[in-house]
């Protein structure tokens, strides 16, 4: 059985469509402390879809079935360290496949950290992170104790052939080169994520 979600987290794009109003009003709003919010390590804001759900409610406003707690959706945690990839990465995941949450994070540690916390459906690592590897994380990742279940694909802008088929050992279901480009990134999250939705 999954785990239940406790949180689930919207970028101003989608925030701004359910409130009819700029993304850059919404920012806005988040900067002021309006509408609760945070910041990503990369700049942008999200907002937890129980907090945009209670500014909703308290402003009256009708509260789409897509923010009531029983809806599943995908959660990835995306761990890059190169700012600009990350962003565009994010960016891109948003814009093609908006039925996704992501979560980001910049180094190794914190990525474990939050695949830990939100219990993600798929971890998007880079090979080369500043504090540890993927091969390092994804021991950590199988081992026993942790229980984690999501499926790992690794996004890299190229690793030695060892560390290649230590992670294919350790079954990480995807290795995508960032020289394929994009598009080539986001339909390998839709195939992993689409291939665990039918196991």
């Amino acid at each position: 059985m999954a785990p239940t979600r406790t949180k689930r987290y919207w970028g101003t794009q989608r925030v701004a469509r359910v409130l009819q109003v700029t993304p850059a009003t919404v920012a806005s709003w988040i900067d002021q402390g309006h509408l609760k919010g945070h910041r990503t390590p990369t700049g942008r804001r999200r907002v937890a879809s129980a907090d945009l759900a209670e500014f909703l409610r308290a402003h009256d406003m009708t509260v789409p079935n897509e923010l009531s707690p029983g809806r599943e959706r995908p959660v990835v945690v995306v761990v890059e360290d190169d700012p600009g990839y990350l962003k565009a990465l994010v960016r891109t995941i948003e814009r093609d496949a908006p039925e996704v949450d992501v979560v980001e994070t910049m180094t190794g540690v914190d990525g474990l950290l939050e695949i830990g916390r939100v219990g993600p459906d798929l971890v998007v690592l880079d090979y080369a992170l500043p504090d540890l590897n993927a091969v390092q994380i994804v021991e950590r990742l199988v081992d026993t104790s942790k229980r984690l279940t999501a499926p790992v694909m690794i996004v890299t802008g190229g690793m030695p052939a060892a560390a290649e088929n230590d992670l294919r050992r350790l079954g990480v279901r995807a290795i995508v080169n960032k020289v394929d480009g994009m598009g080539v990134v986001i339909e390998a999250i839709r195939r992993v994520l689409q291939s665990r939705k039918v196991a």
